[in-house]
Formats: C-alpha cells, sequence, structure tokens
C-alpha cells in the first residue's frame, strides 16, 4: 500500500485573492483643502514620523515604531486637530484666580441685624 498522489493544482488563484493593495501615502490637507497636498515621512532609526502640507505649510510630528505606516500619523493629525478644536471652544477659567471664598455683600433691609 502506498501513498496517495497529491493533486498538482497551483496555488496561484488563493495568492492572488491575498494580495494587498497598498496604502495611501499623499492625503488631504484638513487645513487648506487641498487633495494629495499632505506628505508623510518616516523616519524609523530616529522614531519619528514628520507630517506637511505643501501648500499652507501646516506641520505635525509623532512617534513611531515598526508598525506605523503614513496613514497611522495621518489618523493622529486629525485626531490631535479635532482635540485642539475642542480645547478651543471650552471657555477656560482665568489662570490667576484665588481659593479664598468671595464674602458676600450684606443685603439692604434683611432681618438679621435683629
Amino acid at each position: 500500500m502506498g501513498k496517495r498522489k497529491k493533486s498538482s493544482r497551483k496555488p496561484a488563484a488563493a495568492s492572488a485573492a491575498r494580495r494587498r493593495t497598498p496604502l495611501d501615502t499623499a492625503f488631504t490637507c484638513l487645513f487648506c483643502n487641498h487633495d494629495k497636498s499632505v506628505s508623510v515621512r518616516l523616519d524609523r532609526k530616529e522614531g519619528i514620523a514628520q507630517l506637511v502640507c505643501r501648500i499652507c505649510d501646516q506641520r505635525f510630528q509623532s512617534k513611531v515604531n515598526h508598525l506605523t505606516e503614513p496613514v497611522d500619523i495621518y489618523s493622529e493629525w486629525i485626531d490631535a486637530a479635532d482635540a485642539a478644536q475642542k480645547d478651543d471652544a471650552v471657555p477656560r477659567r482665568p489662570a490667576a484666580s484665588s481659593s479664598r471664598p468671595v464674602p458676600t455683600p450684606a443685603s439692604v433691609g434683611s432681618d438679621d441685624d435683629d
């Protein structure tokens, strides 16, 4: 009794289905809305990514690791811009406020004097 022979079908059809489409490297600017004007430069050796718009010169930097792609840096830029916009919308308290309670003025005609 011998082994059965394996079929000699080629796996080319299966590998074509697994082929990944390349991710974008040029993006739309959030500030000037120009298409493909934002480019991302990854410096994996230094661990820094730089995002720059060629039209309005808007810049953003972020830390990278070995898995980071340009689309990840673009997503971080969008999140950072949204967070900055929310911070500007919230009214801030004055920085030089005192922690002492404010004395309440005595009201005229009150019955506390009796």
